[in-house]
């Protein structure tokens, strides 16, 4: 069982010696969003100081802020490159990342560096595409990390636990932003039924 980081218990000076990398991970629906705004929020209210990034493509919801599918919401700043982050994380105490799926290979180097400067690092993203394979950085991310968080949603065809992001459109773009219209979560069964897919 995942138990997060208390920071909490370690004194300001003890903190700026040791960072980490934390992963949330899973399908869409799981919660990734609203558990990295959670963790940030937390981090927050105990005095330290918060810098949230994603990237640019991501306007969804909004233009800046990262946005939950249950609409919680955080200020972040959006980048066109993952070493962008380098520029705003100088006297910060945690970085929040979301959506690092769509960030440049770099984005691991950049994680490794904000860590090893005594950072507590938080990322969120999809750690599989629409076909069922690893997605972008995230595995990189993920054999780096000290923690990782996988998250699951339910299956929208038959209700059992889910850990894929299955495609109801045609397109086969590689990166399709989109929300329910567009994807649905699904189990494993259910994803490789495909269409024929019903439930049960």
């Amino acid at each position: 069982m995942f138990i997060e980081p208390n920071l909490e218990k370690y004194h300001r000076s003890e903190r700026r010696h040791m960072g980490w990398i934390e992963i949330v991970c899973g399908s869409m629906f799981s919660g990734k969003t609203e558990e990295l705004i959670r963790r940030l929020n937390r981090a927050k209210i105990a005095r330290q100081k918060v810098e949230i990034f994603k990237p640019s493509i991501d306007k969804r919801y909004h233009e800046e802020d990262v946005v939950s599918h249950n609409a919680s919401a955080i200020r972040s700043t959006p980048l066109h490159s993952s070493e962008e982050m380098l520029l705003f994380t100088g006297n910060c105490d945690v970085v929040g990342i979301d959506e690092a799926q769509f960030f440049d290979e770099a984005i691991t180097d950049v994680c490794v560096k904000l860590a090893d400067q005594g950072k507590r690092v938080i990322v969120a993203g999809l750690d599989m595409d629409f076909q069922g394979r690893p997605f972008g950085p995230l595995p990189q991310l993920m054999a780096v990390a000290e923690y990782i968080t996988k998250l699951h949603a339910v299956c929208m065809v038959c209700g059992n636990i889910a850990s894929y992001s299955y495609r109801l459109v045609p397109s086969k773009d590689k990166v399709l932003l989109g929300e329910t219209e567009s994807y649905e979560a699904r189990c494993r069964r259910c994803f490789k039924l495909g269409p024929a897919a019903r439930p049960l």
